[in-house]
């Protein structure tokens, strides 16, 4: 696949050839600029939120790239804000730069205010995308969702959920990645044992937001039988992740999931379609995965895109190229 910067390149020679330039070089293009930053939300208690700027290439001469605040804003720059500078600069040689913005505390009760940001008038890049960046202000004397969280130590301000989770809502117990299918040779060694294996490196992915879990006893069962019985101290902990493989030896840190295997050898789930039950001790249901929907035979998981919320997936159409990601979000960072 053709590359930005190779595309640009060609249009710059075509338009040459067109006018009869002669001294027109592929070395005239611009750079590619994108903006993005560490956190979007910014507390008024000294918080301090990095705007980059970034390109695509290494500048050839020293690049300013002045930043705007929006009037849509409602925040206030020297009463809720101040930042560090008013442009990026990014020194030749070098491929980015970046500014800081730092929240200003006060006993005003103001919600939650926003701090837009653009790039304005950049010379020489070129801006591909929208570079609108949107900042949310925290005010640490308001809860804005009325949950009993300040906004400043609120991960979920909008949102009204559990003091005990940051404000945020628990999301219960859930499956997030399911791996039926391993692909051949050793790209299916999911548990990273060095072997692939058709059942022992099929896997579920299981995250718990909360409250804490005790899955003593609790089982794991196909249409025919229990493939899984979970010994007793199985404990899960406030947004513990765990992964229940089919067998062999898992290798590996998983992300730092608690990991187990199928008691019974297997976990057996049916390419040409399953359901897979999670039941208490007493038999209750708790949880369900029917693969029946997705027995596409895909030689990849099926996972959350995004991880937790979202739909299920085959892993390939969230993160190109990568097969599963057992114990990890999709990207393959911890949760």
């Amino acid at each position: 696949m053709m590359n930005i910067k190779s595309y640009l390149k060609k249009i710059v020679i075509l338009s040459c050839i067109v006018s009869g330039v002669s001294s027109c070089t592929t070395d005239d293009i611009s750079p590619a600029l994108e903006l993005s930053v560490d956190e979007t939300n910014l507390s008024e208690d000294n918080g301090v939120i990095t705007l980059t700027a970034t390109l695509n290439a290494p500048a050839t001469e020293q690049l300013i790239i002045p930043i705007s605040i929006s009037d849509s804003s409602t925040a206030t720059e020297s009463s809720d804000y101040t930042s560090s500078a008013t442009a990026i600069t990014i020194s030749s040689g070098s491929s980015s730069g970046s500014i800081t913005f730092t929240g200003l505390q006060d006993t005003n009760v103001e919600g939650v205010e926003t701090l837009i940001l653009n790039v304005s008038n950049a010379q020489n890049v070129i801006l591909l995308s929208d570079t609108e960046i949107i900042i949310s202000i925290l005010d640490d004397d308001s809860d804005s969702d009325g949950d009993g969280v300040l906004d400043a130590n609120d991960n979920c301000p909008n949102e009204a959920g559990e003091i005990s989770n940051n404000g945020c809502p628990f999301l219960g117990f859930l499956i997030n990645e399911v791996l039926y299918d391993p692909e051949a040779g050793l790209l299916g060694d999911a548990n990273g044992d060095g072997t692939r294996d058709a059942n022992e490196d099929e896997f579920i992915e299981f995250f718990n937001s909360g409250p804490e879990l005790d899955l003593s006893g609790y089982t794991i069962s196909d249409a025919s039988s229990v493939r899984h019985t979970f010994p007793t101290g199985t404990i899960i902990p406030i947004n513990g992740v765990l992964v229940v493989f089919g067998g062999g030896i898992p290798t590996g840190s998983f992300g730092g999931a608690l990991v187990q295997t199928a008691s019974e050898g297997q976990i057996n789930m049916s390419n040409s379609g399953d359901l897979v039950t999670l039941a208490d001790p007493s038999g209750n249901v708790i949880l369900t995965f029917d693969v029946e929907p997705l027995s596409n035979n895909p030689n990849e998981s099926y996972t959350r895109n995004p991880d937790l919320t979202g739909d299920f997936v085959q892993h390939t159409q969230a993160v190109e190229g990568v097969l599963f990601s057992p114990g990890t979000q999709i990207d393959g960072s911890s949760f």
